[in-house]
């Protein structure tokens, strides 16, 4: 859809707060499901978008397609989302100081259009991930992951079952 791509553009690459406004309709809203950051209008949106997204991604931020569905009134995009956490990142990592660790999650975006422009974005991610991946979480004996969930996500052949196979050996 080319009006998603066009506000992904404006978020990430050229980095304009109006410009991503531009493609939301008035009353939109933005939900981060694992934080609960995001917002709901054209004043709290404007204010995320240029206070807490926009000047907290990190410069090494790489999105990359897993799956698009598309549907009549809206899309989904499965995204393998890449960077190093070497800014404050309050939209995703509330209260975090950068770690200057890489990361790479699957991400979820379920975007529902009215009138021509983006009504709402619900996005999910696994929060857990994050955390082990920035050295937060210790996975050690938790039924987590980190990277490996990404590098799954893209290549379906890597084996499964392991955390399973873990707690089997330490029962």
């Amino acid at each position: 859809m080319g009006l998603w791509n066009e506000h992904t553009r404006y978020e990430f690459e050229t980095r304009n707060t109006e410009d991503t406004l531009s493609t939301m309709v008035e009353d939109s809203y933005v939900n981060h499901i694992p934080v609960l950051t995001g917002g709901v209008g054209r004043e709290q949106l404007r204010e995320f978008y240029s206070t807490h997204f926009i000047p907290k991604m990190p410069p090494d931020t790489e999105l990359v397609p897993i799956s698009r569905t598309v549907g009549e009134d809206q899309l989904v995009d499965e995204i393998l989302f890449k960077f190093t956490h070497s800014v404050e990142m309050d939209w995703m990592l509330p209260g975090v100081a950068p770690t200057d660790r890489r990361v790479e999650v699957p991400l979820v975006v379920i975007v529902r259009f009215r009138d021509g422009k983006l009504a709402h974005e619900h996005i999910y991610w696994d929060q857990a991930s994050v955390l082990a991946q920035i050295g937060l979480l210790d996975s050690h004996g938790l039924p987590i992951v980190g990277v490996e969930s990404a590098r799954k996500a893209v290549d379906p052949s890597l084996p499964s079952n392991a955390l399973i196979r873990q707690a089997a050996g330490a029962a």
